[in-house]
């Protein structure tokens, strides 16, 4: 995996170096001896070489030395100086020797992402692993949107049921409000009739002479029976005192008001509340 970005760094800096040397050999060599060009030339390019191989070397042990890095990057712009000055002092192809200056920093800069990708670079296993991971969080990840789909399916379908039935209803009770405020209105009329009125008077008349009470309409609605029974003598004071002390004391311990009332009034009893409570306040 590592060749992908070694192969082209590699090339990279063969060719920046064979460019510098070359320009280096060309430019000083009509000016001084050519040994004295090719000693600069390797000059230059053996000091990029050797910090490079000491920066991979400390890469390879995990270090990192920021004068070192300065100090290659220091020899590439001085290789890339010599091919823009080279590039300005000659007359012919001008722009195609300065297109090229770049090639000793580009391939410093190719170095550079190269230690970036080992620094970064993980095993097979390792990238198995994360692929495995993504992969079930992807599964999870449709696995929820499926059931909130479903989830949201099943409720619009209840909503619906219970929308239609609710509507069912209110038709139902429509109708039957209709047909009550008509069957009301019909009683209505026929109290408010002559007719009716004569007949109910024959009828009654026999009961109370004299009397022609007003039909009332039912009452629609539920009622509680109550039975019927027959008027009692009010209790006196006394009684009262005596029957709810015989109630509040009937249980140890003594029952509170509100069991006394109702055990009073079970037993067939009648008074009033203010009464009885006020009884209640004479015994306790």
């Amino acid at each position: 995996m590592t060749a992908k970005t070694t192969v082209p760094a590699v090339a990279m800096t063969a060719v920046s170096m064979v460019l510098t040397l070359a320009v280096v050999m060309m430019w000083l060599g009509a000016a001084v001896p050519w040994p004295v060009a090719l000693v600069v030339g390797l000059g230059i390019d053996g000091g990029w070489l050797a910090t490079l191989a000491y920066e991979r070397r400390l890469a390879a042990q995990g270090d990192h030395s920021p004068a070192v890095t300065a100090v290659g990057w220091g020899f590439g712009l001085v290789a890339s100086g010599v091919l823009v000055a080279h590039a300005l002092t000659v007359e012919e192809n001008a722009g195609a020797w300065l297109a090229v200056a770049w090639l000793p920093l580009a391939a410093k800069a190719l170095w550079l992402v190269h230690g970036l990708w080992e620094r970064t670079a993980l095993t097979a296993h390792a990238l198995k692993t994360i692929r495995g991971i993504q992969q079930d969080a992807r599964d999870e990840a449709a696995v929820a949107r499926a059931r909130l789909r479903a989830d949201a399916v099943t409720e619009e379908t209840r909503l619906t049921a219970v929308t239609q039935a609710g509507a069912r209803v209110a038709r139902v009770q429509a109708r039957t409000a209709q047909a009550l405020s008509r069957a009301w209105s019909t009683l209505e009329a026929v109290r408010g009739g002559e007719d009716t009125a004569r007949a109910l008077t024959c009828v009654t008349g026999r009961v109370t002479p004299g009397v022609a009470p007003s039909w009332e309409l039912p009452v629609w609605g539920p009622s509680n029976p109550v039975p019927a029974l027959d008027a009692a003598p009010a209790l006196t004071d006394a009684e009262l005192d005596r029957l709810g002390d015989e109630i509040r004391h009937s249980e140890t311990p003594a029952l509170s008001y509100r069991e006394m009332a109702t055990r009073f009034r079970a037993a067939g009893h009648s008074a009033s509340e203010t009464r009885l409570r006020a009884a209640w306040k004479r015994v306790a």
